[in-house]
């Protein structure tokens, strides 16, 4: 299989190289990059082929992967070439509908729509991925090889549940950062250092997120397991309900779900 990436951003970096970690042939994987810099960057980083323009040498491959900015991609693909045997697409930019990509490649529908998150940049993302009906279950399996390089992967059988895995998984770590912000303002107010609050935020949640992955109970039973009746998790548990923590926590997943709905027309427009 032989796959380019039309941009060579960060995400694409982190494709890359877990796709060279898992033992994919480096021979095979080819970016299109206009920026001089960041080709160089891309050239001393993997022993891989880079391009400056989408040449004909450059798009013989069996999956392109679109990894350019949303707002940049109606020109990007206006600047493919037209005819030829056409590779399946896999886009992994934020909001895009496959419906838009499809007018704006003359109807092409052999597509793949991708949200990885940010922690594919260290190999531990969560992607949701959407296929159109043309994706064959071949293409699904390549599809999901390449995203999985970087994490884990899960499949929607409705694009419209791609603005939910947006609000869940692709805008998640941002809530998982501000709970440590929380918790380490909250460990600094209590007296502890820099050090031993950053260190104790960090690993409780890394800690509570394997315990949670490796057990057969729900989280909500694990939560009670902690819980002691009267006890200091009771007490600042019931401090967060009363403050409306766990509600304005969904409200703010079903305002960004919403937000993913609102962009994707945006970004379509035209």
């Amino acid at each position: 299989m032989k796959i380019t990436f039309l941009g060579g951003g960060n995400m694409a970096i982190a494709l890359v190289g877990g796709l060279i970690q898992r033992g994919f042939n480096a021979q095979g994987l080819a970016v299109i990059e206009i920026l001089p810099e960041a080709r160089e960057r891309l050239s001393a980083q993997f022993p891989i082929r880079v391009f400056g323009e989408a040449s004909a040498e450059a798009l013989a491959c069996d999956v392109l992967v679109l990894a350019v900015k949303p707002q940049q991609m109606r020109e990007a693909l206006a600047g493919l070439p037209a005819g030829g045997k056409r590779p399946l697409i896999v886009s992994i930019a934020a909001g895009l509908l496959v419906n838009d990509l499809a007018r704006w490649m003359d109807g092409y529908h052999r597509i793949v729509r991708a949200m990885p998150n940010t922690p594919a940049l260290i190999g531990a993302g969560m992607t949701g991925l959407y296929a159109d009906p043309a994706v064959t279950a071949a293409d699904r399996q390549h599809a999901e090889a390449i995203l999985g390089a970087v994490g884990e992967t899960v499949w929607v059988e409705n694009e419209a549940l791609i603005d939910s895995v947006t609000a869940i998984s692709g805008s998640g770590p941002a809530y998982v950062f501000l709970f440590l912000e929380a918790m380490q303002e909250a460990g600094l107010a209590l007296g502890l250092s820099p050090e031993a609050t950053h260190k104790l935020a960090i690993q409780t949640v890394l800690g509570a997120g394997q315990l949670a992955r490796q057990s057969a109970d729900p989280v909500d039973v694990l939560r009670q397991r902690v819980t002691s009746k009267g006890g200091t998790t009771a007490a600042a548990l019931d401090k967060m309900a009363d403050l409306g923590v766990k509600t304005g926590l969904i409200a703010g997943m079903k305002a960004a779900a919403e937000r993913s709905r609102e962009l994707g027309v945006e970004l379509g427009r035209g």
